[in-house]
């Protein structure tokens, strides 16, 4: 009978160092936050004095968002994208909270689409009494015109929930009309998305969690933190759960309209965001491919059916019948990764 092996370090141990690490890397980007500040000022009044700066570097977005654009979006992002911009809202102006949080905010000129010029979404870093943490979002209200909302009434049902959730003091309710609605829409989608802008509906990849559940999750997780600090065992290696939670509560995938919202806000943030310069500079040198290689192209994609995505770039350079980047053969080497 083999002879078990008791290993001097127990996972306590291992998820103190965990810890520490989390704790660096929040300091991490509370520094880089304030010290980019004075370096994105910058690079916005430059940008600025460039035009279709932003429709561009949407060309050139990594695939993390690019399988999202469908047609219609990269005509409005082409034609109407004005700017882009993130923020770190928990952190602005000396404050202390979480620096995972985030604002990300399109602007937008008038189109024939939505009269909104600004469509902004606030994600928010917050952790569950189970050990969940991740970001949650409020849906954003698009003022969609008649017959012209991209996602089939998908952002306009995600934010008729919450808000009849928020009215009856329960934001797990399932027992709403409007719940039933959304499962319904979401279920005859079966997990797909009609449009890029059906993200701004999205609310949580688990649940959304409130500001006050996420603070006195953020406590006991700080007292056990310490006490692992100082040595001692507090017996589990994650957050308790709360017995008296439902399960089905757990997960709202059933009338979550986008299912990787998460993804796409940390790629904006984290991908788009800083490397805006480099994505443009990338457009740039992708618009260098010769004339020859792009009638072989379109060759290529002959025959391929009417519904293929627009090329951005061929909407700012105000050409006409842009062939996609996403259609026939792989795309151009085109990825700028930090």
């Amino acid at each position: 009978m083999a002879e078990e092996i008791i290993s001097p370090i127990s996972y306590e141990d291992l998820a103190a160092i965990e810890d520490d690490f989390a704790e660096v890397d929040d300091e991490i980007l509370r520094k880089q936050y304030e010290l980019s500040k004075p370096l994105f000022a910058k690079r916005n009044d430059a940008i600025s004095k460039i035009p279709n700066f932003w429709p561009l570097v949407m060309e050139q977005a990594p695939l993390e968002i690019e399988e999202y654009i469908k047609s219609a979006d990269s005509a409005i992002f082409g034609e109407h994208l004005v700017n882009l911009s993130v923020i770190r809202p928990e952190i602005e102006d000396g404050k202390y909270g979480s620096p995972k949080s985030v604002s990300i905010k399109f602007e937008f000129s008038k189109n024939d689409h939505f009269s909104d010029e600004t469509l902004e979404k606030h994600c928010w870093y917050r952790r569950t009494s189970d050990g969940w943490s991740g970001l949650v979002s409020e849906p954003v209200k698009i003022h969609w015109k008649k017959d012209k909302d991209l996602t089939d009434g998908l952002t306009d049902a995600a934010v008729a929930l919450f808000e009849a959730r928020r009215k009856v003091g329960d934001m797990s309710a399932t027992g709403l009309p409007e719940y039933k609605a959304l499962e319904k829409k979401v279920e005859n989608w079966n997990g797909g998305n009609t449009s890029f802008f059906t993200w701004f509906g999205w609310v949580s990849s688990q649940r959304f969690v409130s500001a006050e559940e996420s603070e006195k999750a953020d406590k006991v997780y700080a007292a056990r933190k310490d006490a692992r600090k100082r040595g001692e065992k507090t017996g589990v290696t994650e957050a308790p759960r709360d017995e008296d939670e439902d399960d089905e509560q757990q997960d709202d995938s059933a009338v979550e309209v986008h299912q990787a919202g998460e993804e796409i806000a940390y790629t904006i943030t984290d991908d788009i965001w800083p490397n805006a310069i480099k994505f443009f500079t990338q457009a740039q040198e992708d618009e260098a491919m010769s004339d020859a290689d792009m009638e072989d192209l379109d060759d290529e994609d002959a025959g391929e059916g009417d519904d293929v995505p627009i090329d951005i770039r061929s909407l700012v350079q105000g050409k006409e019948n842009g062939r996609s980047r996403d259609s026939g053969g792989p795309p151009p080497a085109k990825r700028v990764k930090k």
